[in-house]
Formats: C-alpha cells, sequence, structure tokens
C-alpha cells in the first residue's frame, strides 16, 4: 500500500502477499470481505466493521482473500501536539478491534462519500480526523469493557471457530471474538474450560474429524484439509495421540 500519509482511502488489497514497513502510522478497517494482516508476528483476519492498528515503522505483511474492500488511514507525524499524543495513546492498544454497530454505519456512510469524491483531499482528511475521533472512544470503551469481563461467552468463539475451521486460527483471533486483549483472554479461557485456548481448538478439529469420517465419500486428506490440519500426515500424527 502506497497511500499518502495523512489521507483515508478506500481501496482493495491485491491476492498476492505484501510485506514493508513506513515511517507513519496506519489504521486499516474492513469493509467488504476479508483480508489477512500480520503485524510483527500477530496475524489475524480482518473483515466488515474489524481493523488493526500498524506502529510506524512496524514490519507487516497483508494479503486480500477473494474480494475485499478495506479502508486505510495514514497518521503521520504532526507539530499539533494534541493530536500527536491523541495519535501515541491510540496506538498504545492492541493491534486488532472490532467496532460497534453504530460506528460501523459511521464508517460506511464516510467510506461512500471519499468514494464518490476520490480526489478530494479536504474531504479525506476530514473522514480520517472523524474516525480517528469515533476510534479512540471506541477503544477507551473496549479497555473498560475488558476489565469489567470475568466469564467468555463461548458461544461467540465457537462460531468463530466452525466458521474458519479450515484456517488456521491464533488465540489473538479468538480473543478479538469477545474484544479481549490476548493475555486476558488466556487467563480467562484456562479458568473457565480447565484447556489452554490451542488444547480447546483442537479438540474441536479432531470432534469435526470424527464426524467427517462417518462420511465415506470424503478421503483422509479432504478430512484433514476441511478440520484446518496442515498436511494428512499431521493429521493422521495428531489424531492417533489424541
Amino acid at each position: 500500500m502506497n497511500e499518502s500519509a495523512n489521507l483515508a482511502q478506500v481501496l482493495a488489497l491485491p491476492s498476492h502477499s505484501h510485506h514493508h514497513s513506513h515511517q507513519y502510522f496506519q489504521v486499516v478497517i474492513g469493509l467488504q470481505g476479508q483480508t489477512e494482516f500480520d503485524i510483527q508476528g500477530q496475524a489475524n483476519l480482518v473483515g466488515p466493521g474489524q481493523g488493526c492498528l500498524v506502529p510506524a515503522s512496524a514490519d507487516h505483511a497483508f494479503t486480500g482473500v477473494g474480494r475485499n474492500q478495506i479502508l486505510v488511514i495514514n497518521l503521520a507525524d504532526t507539530q499539533h501536539a494534541s493530536l500527536q499524543t491523541k495519535i501515541e495513546l491510540l496506538f498504545e492498544h492492541q493491534s486488532y478491534f472490532k467496532l460497534a454497530n453504530q460506528s460501523q454505519v459511521l464508517v460506511n456512510a464516510l467510506c461512500q462519500e471519499m468514494l464518490t469524491k476520490p480526489q478530494d483531499t479536504m474531504l479525506a482528511e476530514a473522514c480520517a480526523n472523524t474516525l480517528l475521533c469515533v476510534l479512540q472512544n471506541h477503544l477507551a470503551q473496549s479497555k473498560q469493557h475488558q476489565a469489567k469481563v470475568t466469564r467468555l461467552q463461548m458461544e461467540h468463539i465457537d462460531r468463530y471457530i466452525q466458521q474458519h475451521l479450515q484456517q488456521k486460527i491464533t488465540v489473538a483471533q479468538l480473543a478479538g471474538c469477545v474484544f479481549l486483549a490476548e493475555s486476558q483472554f488466556h487467563l480467562l479461557f484456562r479458568q473457565q474450560t480447565g484447556l489452554t485456548p490451542h488444547q480447546y481448538l483442537l479438540r474441536k478439529r479432531f470432534n469435526a474429524a470424527k464426524q467427517l469420517l462417518a462420511t465415506p465419500q470424503l478421503s483422509i486428506e479432504q478430512i484433514s484439509h476441511r478440520c484446518g490440519f496442515a498436511s494428512q500426515s499431521s493429521f493422521t500424527s495428531a489424531f492417533s495421540t489424541f
């Protein structure tokens, strides 16, 4: 992505992976489809209403998954001390987030305005400033929410696992389902289930595989792929020790 700093832009990412870093902060918000980001080794899928924060000079990779559309907001260093402080505070939060429904409506409305006038830099800057304020408010509320959470909503986690069973699923992605930081999520998950997130995910994959093994039309290779194992050999090896 080679956008000019201090601008907001709506675009689609290519299906082949890119990897780079840049000197400005960057906010990415999903609008349509899915994109995959890896920010300094922390990977996650970004769908509609979800987003990520890319710190300045941070190595990151990104890939579009099929038809996709994202909003990119570039935030360069500024001479305005108050704005610079807000930007730095914003990027102290976790890398991935999900916006509330009302914030998503506002984001989509602003993006439609930018799409009608893609060369209007004043409009792009105004939208970027508005969205920066919205995101700061959202993350502040999210932080308060995290402090109050004492029990995980497992139905949200199970739904995410079911929808992405064929893909690699990270602890950060599962934590994002319930809007928690990874460290807090891991602790609550272990207390509530008696398992680590990895153990729980593996059990879900095996249970799905057991059901598919009763389907004679599917080969072991097809089953291992559908259940998210890297290969047939990794599936059979893991299954034999489960």
